[in-house]
């Protein structure tokens, strides 16, 4: 069974820091690709970043320079680093696992919610 679990969501306020943290399972985590994804309120799904099974990375514009991407194969884990927040960052973050050479997420998690007050 394939299990894709965030945490690390909560309040803060504008200019602060979070750490989202994706626990994966049942799946070979090293040969998965994995991503960062984010909706907000009455909003599309959209891309925050990818991490690919080498580490490659990359980020949507509106989150350069501000979040970074990083996974640890031996924990099989996957983290967002959140700095210098601002209130349009708040949406529920999901973490997706893509197979490799297939488009699209084959898994996800049930999302964790970050909100930032100005």
């Amino acid at each position: 069974q394939v299990q894709l679990v965030e945490s690390g969501g909560g309040l803060v306020q504008a200019g602060g820091s979070l750490r989202l943290s994706c626990a994966t399972s049942g799946i070979v985590f090293s040969i998965y690709a994995m991503g960062w994804y984010r909706q907000a309120p009455g909003k599309q799904r959209e891309l925050v970043g990818t991490i690919s099974s080498g580490g490659s990375t990359n980020l949507a514009d509106s989150v350069k320079g501000r979040f970074t991407i990083s996974r640890d194969n031996a924990k099989n884990m996957v983290y967002l680093q959140m700095n210098s927040l601002k209130p349009e960052d708040t949406a529920v973050y999901y973490c997706g696992a893509r197979r490799p050479l297939v488009i699209g997420m084959d898994y996800w998690g049930k999302g964790t919610l970050v909100t930032v007050s100005s």
